[in-house]
């Protein structure tokens, strides 16, 4: 990822705490063609297993992609946080001089790592009961993988195979105008924080809390 200092994003907790907001993730690999194969899946993170956390997610079996992953063992997993459209009208420099130009402000998180495939039973029941648990958490009712029938789950999980993503590097990247003058800055804000898009209000709401 290009990632110009000025962007960059080097604090443990902030990383982790990107990872672990985000929805999706998107799980790239090498392949035997030189085209590298892409999976979107969601991932958890356990943040005090190994150096800079642990990965764990499940794929299904008829996707060939774990065939990659065991083969190449080694991948990478990108979270994608708040992002937003900049138009060049937000900025006061326009009316300045008018050399300005359209960009994009995002978050995001690069993960590079060892990747193990398993396909044990009792630890698949165990990751699907984790990630199960921690997205149904904010539900008022919570639905369990124990909610389904035995032997329904059982035919379930012979469908997947788990992945332990060790992670073993981190780049960080928060392109929130810092490479602005502080008008421009405000100007970005005010204009990001008065759309109609969530998305934008995400992340006026980011650079006003500072970077």
């Amino acid at each position: 990822m290009y990632n110009p200092p000025l962007f960059r994003e080097e604090r443990p907790e902030i990383l982790h705490a990107i990872i672990q907001e985000a929805r999706l993730a998107i799980l790239v690999s090498a392949s035997a063609d030189g085209v590298p194969e892409a999976t979107h899946l969601p991932l958890q993170l356990a943040p005090d297993e190994g150096p800079h956390g642990t990965l764990y997610g499940h794929l299904a079996k008829a996707n060939t992609h774990w065939r990659g992953l065991a083969a190449a063992g080694r991948a990478r997993a990108i979270f994608l946080g708040p992002e937003a459209y900049v138009s060049p009208s937000f900025y006061a420099s326009k009316k300045e001089h008018g050399k300005v130009v359209p960009t994009w402000n995002y978050v995001a998180v690069h993960a590079i790592g060892a990747v193990e495939i398993f396909e044990d039973t009792a630890r698949l029941h165990a990751l699907v009961d984790r990630l199960t648990n921690h997205h149904e958490a904010p539900r008022a009712e919570p639905w369990a993988v124990s909610d389904a029938p035995e032997s329904f789950v059982a035919s379930q999980l012979k469908g997947i195979v788990g992945l332990r993503f060790e992670i073993e590097s981190l780049i960080g990247k928060r392109k929130l105008s810092q490479n602005r003058p502080e008008q421009d800055k405000h100007g970005v804000i005010e204009g990001l924080g008065s759309s109609q898009d969530a998305k934008d209000r995400d992340v006026a709401a980011l650079m006003q809390r500072g970077v």
